[in-house]
Order: structure tokens, then C-alpha cells, then sequence
């Protein structure tokens, strides 16, 4: 069994990368779908905003659950189930009829979708036990997830235009029935050797609950305001059963997020670096797109097309960072990386209205190079410090962290583009004058100030991303890693 599973093992990476890449492409190829379904489903903007939203909390609820799951009765079993489950929750998305129909086949397909990630992770760590093998092999993971949350607008652009909004669904059919079959032949079944005796599920919903209201108040909070009474509701129910989760995990015999990772220094630091990262290339990268469509006349389709290398290097770079495990200590390759990609952030800072594909694309690859790179280690760490039998909630924590990063970055750059636009627009208006009264003038007057004041503030949270995620690779340094495992010894069935 054990040549067997050798044997097939880069199959098993091809298999899982096809389940993980559809998961984390329906998060964002929806959102170009939107135009369309408001107008099939007559319905306001705002109201659309909850298919992503209700995507995005559900997602983000169930990680732990299927985590904890995963390495108790079985990851294959969680796996090929979740997986499953997405692809019936992707026809009946498909099949919607309107915004509450959309919103309930949503939520299906995000908490099945949910169960990819820690099982995936956990499958890749139990099946590449060499050291470095495993660090090549969760970096190519790692970055097909990533890849995959920038490759949304290349797929989807074409698929709507040429096939309706309905497409973005239905292509998850024939794909899906693909990878779970591939499932079913390749993976081997794999457990944890320590046999649960009880589910925690207090912890679950406490877990839940807070998350929910994390996860909400950051997607809605710049709508709602920040200081809104919404706002403020989420804040205090997160305090709270965030609290009430922390009792609950000390006393459990069996919590679904074991606490004790966060009294191991390596497993911090990883979380930490991992979480500014993702901040900064989510939290400015979502603004590509609009700033392309916007200033540059790119439809959704040719702005889709600059992130096509940026996929390519990171795929590239994650391969090739694996490689070095072993070679070059984990902190020095992860304090280069980041910082890399933190220069490509600062190169995007100088684009502007005149500026052609290359200089979008090239800083893009610079970022993607850097994010490639720390990737393979970041993984790799996380499955070698942690206990093989709880390999799977660690990968759903780190899943965790990876997704708030991703939330907490677009609420927070979207909130200092809109608050710099505001404070340039005054600033350039104090210091312009209009020397005529003619109204087409001043309109384009007008115009002018609000279109300078706009650029300059996307050139600024560009430089503010690439300075928080530059102060983020210092957070690695500290990183240490006592008899890190390059075997993983699991119990094994088939």
C-alpha cells in the first residue's frame, strides 16, 4: 500500500488542486455575475451584495468543523462528501430563481465548499512525506489556491459574455464529477490514530457565531458605517462568544481548535506573517480591476487577462521555493519573500491613467514571485510543528486566518481609498481656481479634481499595503522550529 501511495502521490496533488481551485474560484467569479443577476432578478445592488456575503460567512463558519472531522473519520470520506455536496450546490445556484433561492443554494455550496481546504492540506501532508517533497507539493497547492482568487475575472469575463451569469455555475459540473472521480481512485484513506470519543459542538457554534459576526461586520461595516449601531451589535457578539469559546476549548477533552498551537512560537509566527500577507495582497489587489476598468477603459474580460502571468509566476516561484526547503532556514526564505512581494505592492503605486498593461502586470509578477515563494515554506511549517493527528485542524486554522486576512484587508484599504479620495478632493480644490463661468467648465472642473484625487489615493494605498506587509516579514524573524518532522506517520487504509 505504502508503493502504491508513492507512486500516486502527484496524482493526488493534481486531484486535490482541482477541488481547491473550484472552491476558492467560486468566491470571487460570482461577483462578476452580479450585473447580470440583478437585472434577471430585478433587484438592488445592495441586496445582491448578500450572494457574496452569505458565500463568504458560510465559508468561512465551517473550516473548523470539517477540519476536526476530517481527521477523525476520515479525510477521503470529508473530502469526496464536501466535494459533492459543492457540485449539487453549484447546479441549484445554477438553477436559481431568485435572490433567496440564489442566497440558500449559496450557503450549500459554502459550507460543503468549506471542507476542501483542512482536508486537502491534510491529504497533500499525510501523501508527501519527504521533507522538501512536501514543501514542493504544499506550495503548488498553496498557490493554486491563491492563483485562483485572481484568475476569477479571466474566467468568468468569457463564460458570462458568451454563456449567460448561470455558466459560472454549471462549469463546476462537468469539472467536479471529474475531480471526484479522480478522488475516489487515487486518494487513500487517512486518519488520525487517536480515536474521537465526543464532537465538540459547543465550541462549534460558539466558533461559529463569532465568526459570522467577524466575517459580516467586515464586509458590511463600510456600508453600515463603523460606528453604526450594526457595527457595533457585531463587535459585541464577537467579544462575546469569542470569550465564551475560550472557556469552552480549555475545558473540552476534544476542542475543535486546539489552543495550544498558539503556544507554539513557530506555529504564531507563521499565522502572524500569513495574515499581513494575504491583508496586503487581498486588500489592494481587489483594486486592480476597478482601478483598470475605471481609468484605463479595460472591460471585466482584458482586465482578467493581467492577472494571467501573476498566476503563472506564483505557481512557478511555490515550486521552486519548495526546493529550497531543507537548504536555507524557513525564516530567511519567508523575510525574502515577503519582502518581494512587498515591492511589488510599491510598483503598482505608480501607475496611473497613461499607464499600458506591463506596468500592471510586471509588479504584479514581482508580488506573485515573493508570494510563491513563502508559500511553500509557510505550509510546510505547519504541517511539520503541529501533531500528525491534528494536522487537519491546524490547516483550518491557518485556512482561517488566510480568509479574515483577505476580509479584514479589503474593509480596511477600501476604507482608506475612499477617506484619502475624500481628503484629496479638498486638498486639490483648495489649491485650484477656475478661471471661467462657463457650466460645461466647470463640470469638467469638477471632473478633473474628483479623477486626480481618485488616482492618487489608489498610488497611496499602494504604498501603505506594501509598507504593512514590508513590516510583516519582520514578524518571521523571530521564527524558531524545534524537531520539525519530515516524516508524517498516519494510519492508512485502501
Amino acid at each position: 500500500m505504502e508503493e502504491k501511495q508513492n507512486k500516486l502521490r502527484w496524482w493526488i496533488l493534481i486531484t486535490v488542486i482541482i477541488g481547491t481551485f473550484l472552491v476558492a474560484l467560486d468566491q470571487t467569479i460570482v461577483n462578476l455575475a452580479l450585473p447580470e443577476i440583478i437585472t434577471d432578478f430585478s433587484i438592488t445592488v445592495k441586496s445582491a451584495g448578500w450572494i457574496a456575503t452569505a458565500y463568504i460567512l458560510a465559508n468561512a463558519v465551517f473550516v473548523p468543523v470539517w477540519g476536526k472531522l476530517g481527521d477523525t473519520i476520515g479525510r477521503k470520506k470529508v473530502y469526496v462528501l464536501g466535494f459533492s455536496i459543492f457540485i449539487i450546490g453549484s447546479v441549484l445556484a445554477g438553477l436559481a430563481w431568485n435572490l433567496k433561492s440564489m442566497i440558500v443554494f449559496r450557503v450549500i455550496q459554502a459550507l460543503a465548499g468549506s471542507a476542501d481546504y483542512p482536508t486537502a492540506m491534510a491529504i497533500i501532508a499525510v501523501t508527501f512525506k519527504e521533507g522538501r517533497e512536501r514543501a514542493q507539493a504544499l506550495g503548488i497547492w498553496s498557490a493554486s489556491f491563491a492563483a485562483s482568487s485572481v484568475l476569477g475575472p479571466l474566467i468568468g469575463g468569457p463564460l458570462i459574455d458568451s454563456f449567460g451569469w448561470r455558466s459560472v455555475f454549471f462549469i463546476n459540473l462537468p469539472i467536479g464529477i471529474l475531480g471526484i472521480l479522480m478522488a475516489v481512485r487515487f486518494i487513500n484513506e487517512s486518519r488520525s490514530e487517536t480515536k474521537s470519543k465526543s464532537f465538540d459542538w459547543w465550541g462549534a457554534i460558539t466558533l461559529g457565531i463569532m465568526l459570522s459576526s467577524l466575517v459580516l461586520v467586515l464586509d458590511k461595516g463600510f456600508d453600515w458605517g463603523w460606528l453604526s449601531t450594526n457595527s457595533l451589535a457585531c463587535y459585541g457578539t464577537i467579544i462575546t462568544f469569542f470569550s465564551i469559546f475560550i472557556k469552552v476549548e480549555k475545558k473540552v477533552k476534544e476542542p475543535i481548535v486546539d489552543l495550544n498551537f498558539f503556544k507554539i512560537p513557530a506555529f504564531v509566527n507563521v499565522l502572524s506573517n500569513n495574515f499581513i500577507v494575504f491583508m496586503g495582497m487581498m486588500g489592494s489587489i481587489f483594486l486592480i480591476p476597478i482601478f483598470t476598468q475605471t481609468f484605463l477603459g479595460y472591460n471585466a474580460t482584458e482586465a482578467g487577462y493581467l492577472f494571467m502571468p501573476m498566476a503563472f509566476c506564483m505557481i512557478t516561484s511555490a515550486f521552486i521555493g519548495g526546493t529550497f526547503a531543507g537548504k536555507i532556514k524557513a525564516k530567511y526564505i519567508i523575510f525574502g519573500s515577503t519582502i518581494v512581494a512587498a515591492f511589488g505592492l510599491f510598483l503598482l503605486s505608480f501607475i496611473d491613467p497613461k499607464s499600458g498593461a506591463l506596468s500592471i502586470i510586471i509588479p504584479l509578477c514581482v508580488m506573485a514571485l515573493g508570494m510563491g515563494f513563502g508559500m511553500a515554506q509557510r505550509t510546510n511549517i505547519i504541517a511539520s510543528v503541529v501533531k500528525p493527528t491534528e494536522i487537519g485542524i491546524a490547516s483550518s486554522v491557518l485556512a482561517l486566518s488566510r480568509s479574515i486576512a483577505g476580509a479584514f484587508g479589503i474593509a480596511l484599504f477600501g476604507t482608506i481609498l475612499n477617506n484619502r479620495i475624500e481628503h484629496n478632493v479638498l486638498q486639490i480644490n483648495n489649491f485650484s481656481h477656475l478661471f471661467s463661468n462657463s457650466a460645461i467648465e466647470m463640470q469638467r472642473y469638477v471632473a478633473l479634481i474628483i479623477m486626480k484625487a481618485q488616482v492618487s489615493s489608489y498610488s497611496y494605498v499602494f504604498i501603505i499595503s506594501s509598507i504593512v506587509v514590508g513590516l510583516g516579514a519582520f514578524t518571521i524573524l523571530t521564527l524558531k522550529i524545534k524537531n520539525e518532522r519530515t516524516d508524517i506517520k498516519v494510519h492508512v487504509e485502501g
